[in-house]
């Protein structure tokens, strides 16, 4: 496995991580942390157990063995599990939007659930965060009347209105084209940037990962093969990672027609 130190202490660390479903073992032997402050990008084929490991992270799976430390403290421990759900957010797959609650509705939920802060200012931050993803308008519309791409920025919205220091974002770009998976990129470093929130990234987007990530976790038959600068990712001449990176630059050579012999 390729893996470089980490300049400052971890938010979040998974030591030895293992979840089999029946014979099939997906995460064998798991082992990365995540800094403050880092947008880290998971990447793997389809298989790989990277949507699996932040389940098991969140405690929406059970893991088989290992364990996750967050800000150094076990989450095998119930009240430590607590601090990382008041904490953390996630970012469904599909949104796990609620069909029958308005835009407004939806994004209050997680601080109705959760019961902090003033009660009488939780309007106040539903509109903020609206306004900040430009759904404002859609307020009491519903799910259904959106477009995938703003269902996408709703599902977000929920995430932050509860401003966690940490975000999980499980295929944030799935079934969406080419221009709104850019969008959702950039919306992903731009709030980012602005929030300072930790964020955990599961994508098959390789090229834009590594322009919005500052870490890599490159998981491969359910181990990490790679952990380090987005940067180093990049630029690694390791074969298997530029056969799993650069499959693109693979496909067009496969393409190209065969270059006739010449006749003498």
């Amino acid at each position: 496995m390729t893996t470089t130190a980490l300049p400052t202490p971890p938010l979040l660390e998974v030591s030895h991580l293992r979840k089999c479903f029946g014979t099939r073992e997906v995460l064998s032997d798991v082992n990365f942390q995540v800094p403050a402050g880092a947008v880290v990008s998971v990447l793997g084929r389809s298989g790989t157990g990277k949507s699996v490991l932040l389940k098991c992270i969140v405690g929406l799976l059970s893991a088989d063995s290992g364990e996750v430390h967050y800000k150094g403290k076990s989450l095998q421990n119930a009240s430590q599990m607590s601090v990382l759900r008041r904490c953390a957010s996630y970012v469904f797959q599909h949104n796990a939007l609620f069909d029958s609650a308005t835009v407004f509705e939806n994004v209050l939920l997680p601080l109705q659930a959760r019961g902090t802060g003033p009660r009488e200012e939780w309007g106040a931050q539903v509109r903020e965060v609206l306004g900040r993803l430009e759904l404002e308008d859609a307020a009491q519309r519903y799910p259904s009347e959106l477009s995938g791409g703003m269902q996408k920025r709703l599902a977000v919205a929920r995430a932050l209105v509860t401003q966690p220091e940490l975000v999980f974002f499980d295929e944030p770009t799935a079934g969406l084209d080419p221009l709104r998976r850019n969008a959702v990129f950039e919306m992903i470093s731009k709030l980012q940037r602005e929030s300072r929130f930790t964020a955990v990234v599961v994508t098959h987007d390789v090229q834009e990962a590594l322009v919005v990530s500052s870490r890599i976790l490159w998981l491969d038959a359910g181990r990490v093969r790679f952990d380090g600068p987005a940067e180093a990712f990049g630029a690694s001449r390791d074969p298997e990672i530029c056969g799993f990176r650069d499959n693109i630059e693979a496909l067009k050579q496969a393409l190209q027609p065969p270059i006739p012999k010449e006749v003498n």
